[in-house]
């Protein structure tokens, strides 16, 4: 059973995303995970191979317990019942405490698409007569992590002490970010904007980094 794990459409968009939220947990001792829903074969730069390597160094930084890649086609991930089966026998499997998915305004039609299949895979994965093996299973909450248009958050995460943590997963992506542009979209600074935006986010908790989260229902908490 795993405490936390994090749906990225594509290697690197969990450690972009809440690397940071990962290492805090690991450290914390927590049960880590992150779902790649493709190989990023479609990127403008890098293999398959390459990029399973990267994301392979990625995950021993952040110390997670389960990386899983579904292989599902890079930018034409679309919603159907094969693909939320796929996905749901999944969480049967790993049983994990929190799930957090691509939030869905956003300009990549993948991460649209993963904000849409991860709720109804979840679904799936509760329901006692769905065709699935194993037991129902149902997370604790749901949350949506920030990808590339912002979003009012509900909660953010303080990941001032793992910030390093965060960047040295997220360079492991050497044929994403490093050097030249990896694409249009994509610019060797990426790492100073992030931070940047690491920053705005932890100036509303009081702290130097955060990472935002949202979620459509209320969170439960309290400090007594």
């Amino acid at each position: 059973m795993l405490d936390l794990v994090v749906i990225g459409p594509h290697p690197d968009d969990a450690e972009l995303g809440l690397g940071g939220t990962l290492a805090r947990a690991k450290a914390e001792g927590l049960a880590t995970g992150i779902i790649d829903l493709s190989r990023g074969e479609s990127a403008t730069k890098g293999t398959p191979e390459i990029r399973a390597r990267e994301a392979e160094a990625a995950s021993e930084i952040l110390g997670l317990d389960v990386r899983h890649t579904l292989g599902w086609p890079d930018s034409r991930i679309m919603d159907s019942e094969d693909r939320r089966l796929q996905l749901a026998r999944i969480f049967r499997e790993l049983r994990p405490r929190i799930v957090a998915a691509p939030y869905g305004n956003d300009r990549h039609p993948d991460h649209v698409a993963a904000a849409h299949i991860v709720p109804a895979s979840l679904h799936l994965a509760g329901l006692k007569n769905s065709p699935l093996s194993g037991e129902p299973f149902r997370p604790k909450n749901l949350f949506y992590y920030m990808g590339n248009r912002p979003f009012e958050a509900s909660l953010v995460v303080d990941t001032s002490d793992y910030i390093e943590v965060w960047e040295a997963a997220v360079r492991c992506y050497t044929s994403q970010f490093t050097g030249e542009a990896a694409s249009e979209v994509v610019t060797p600074d990426v790492f100073r904007r992030r931070r940047g935006r690491a920053a705005y986010w932890g100036t509303f908790i009081d702290a130097r980094y955060g990472e935002p989260l949202w979620t459509p229902r209320p969170v439960s908490y309290s400090p007594f």
